[in-house]
């Protein structure tokens, strides 16, 4: 089976909480705080892998999450980190974010490129971190970051010099067989080819990539048949050997044939339409001779044009010569590993405080990181939180909103009542 496109669910692992605890042993017994930090969470890596051709491996599981990091311990013992969860990826598949696929945040196109899709929580800190001259007994510690979970659409284009387009039942597949070391299926009949095959050719030392891309027929452009799942598949080739049956043995002119799939490429894609091509006149064996000649007439002065027939191994050789000739001579598509973020910016000196009916409100990513060490039963962590909220300036703009004695104040989950 083959799977070219799958959504799935990413999510990094969340920060391990500090801890809390005071040195004990048999000879001293009012020890200093002693509670460890959290580890942080594990990343979410993609890495490109030349053993995967296809999304398979996405059918059934669609949900990806790492490891957390471990709590803190006792005698400053730190968490463990969460170990990073890898997710390998066949080459050539591009990550998307939120299944939009105007929104693409990585390319992978090399063997062990990686892309850190998403970067694990915090640790929190443990008691110890908060102890200080004047604060010699901290009773709280801070919680670890808690990861959001993302969706990303994984979409396959296959990696191929040379793409092969035509009709079905037109013979690419078996010139893919007879050229490459490649085994797709082949049949006398329509949509023998359900998926792209690869293949690799070697003559005169040097190695180019072929993909047979099946189901082009009129209309693929607009979803008919198979064709719009399957043409992008060739949008990163450099060179084309576009098929035709000139045998007619389907009934359908040769020439129309020819016409109707450079409409489709051009349809799809400008570039695409643009990639120079090379026609290979395929089942010359059963063919007329005056419909040769009148397709060579057309179009012999603007392609190269190739008589043969791949059952027979006829012909193909001088075909493959100027194809491996004429990519050798064609610039390589240039490899650009940029990658965008997928995780939300959140910008940890923000708030926003908002007055509604009475009521504050204060939220922002200073305060999703102030409140991870906020225990509202100890006083000592109570009284912490009051000293950040001054010398954040979090206080001094709920006073400037008219906030007065009494008023209720919501900062994230925490809840108070104001007090002078």
């Amino acid at each position: 089976m083959f799977l070219d496109k799958v959504v799935i669910s990413i999510k990094a692992g969340n920060g391990g909480n500090g801890h809390v605890s005071f040195y004990r042993d048999k000879l001293t017994m009012t020890g200093g705080p002693d509670g460890g930090n959290g580890g942080r969470g594990g990343n979410v890596v993609f890495v490109g892998t030349t053993r995967e051709d296809n999304l398979i491996n996405f059918r059934y599981q669609k949900k990806f999450l790492a490891p957390d990091g471990v709590n803190g311990g006792k005698r400053n013992q730190a968490g463990a980190n969460g170990e990073n969860l890898v997710i390998q990826v066949p080459l050539g598949t591009k990550i998307y974010k939120n299944n939009n696929e105007k929104d693409l945040l990585a390319d992978i196109l090399v063997d062990g490129q990686e892309y850190v899709a998403l970067r694990g929580g915090s640790g929190g800190r443990g008691n110890a971190f908060y102890a200080t001259a004047k604060k010699q007994t901290p009773n709280f510690s801070q919680t670890g970051i808690i990861t959001k979970e993302y969706s990303v659409l994984l979409e396959l284009d296959t990696i191929a010099d040379i793409g092969l387009v035509g009709f079905p039942n037109v013979g690419k597949s078996t010139l893919l067989s007879v050229i490459s070391n490649a085994n797709p299926k082949i049949g006398n009949y329509h949509f023998t080819t359900l998926f792209p095959n690869v293949g690799v050719v070697n003559m005169f030392g040097k190695n180019v990539v072929v993909a047979d891309i099946p189901g082009i027929i009129e209309g693929a452009s607009e979803g008919v048949g198979l064709g719009l799942d399957f043409l992008r598949h060739v949008s990163r080739t450099r060179l084309l050997i576009h098929v035709v049956d000139i045998s007619e043995s389907e009934g359908r002119e040769a020439v129309s044939d020819f016409e109707t799939i450079n409409k489709e490429l051009l349809s799809y894609s400008q570039d695409l339409a643009n990639l120079p091509q090379i026609i290979a006149l395929n089942k010359v064996d059963q063919a007329k001779a005056d419909v040769i000649k009148a397709f060579r007439k057309k179009y012999g002065k603007k392609y190269p044009i190739f008589e043969l027939s791949a059952v027979i191994n006829l012909g193909v050789e001088e075909l493959m010569k100027e194809v491996v000739s004429a990519a050798s001579k064609l610039p390589k598509k240039e490899i650009i590993f940029a990658t965008a973020t997928l995780e939300d910016f959140v910008d940890r000196s923000e708030f926003v405080v908002e007055n509604i009916e009475g009521e504050f409100w204060v939220s922002g990513g200073l305060v999703d990181n102030l409140i991870r060490g906020v225990v509202l039963t100890d006083t000592e962590s109570f009284a912490y939180f009051q000293r950040r909220l001054v010398d954040s300036g979090i206080m001094q703009e709920l006073k400037k909103q008219g906030m007065v004695e009494g008023n209720v104040v919501h900062i994230g989950e925490v809840e108070f009542e104001y007090l002078e």
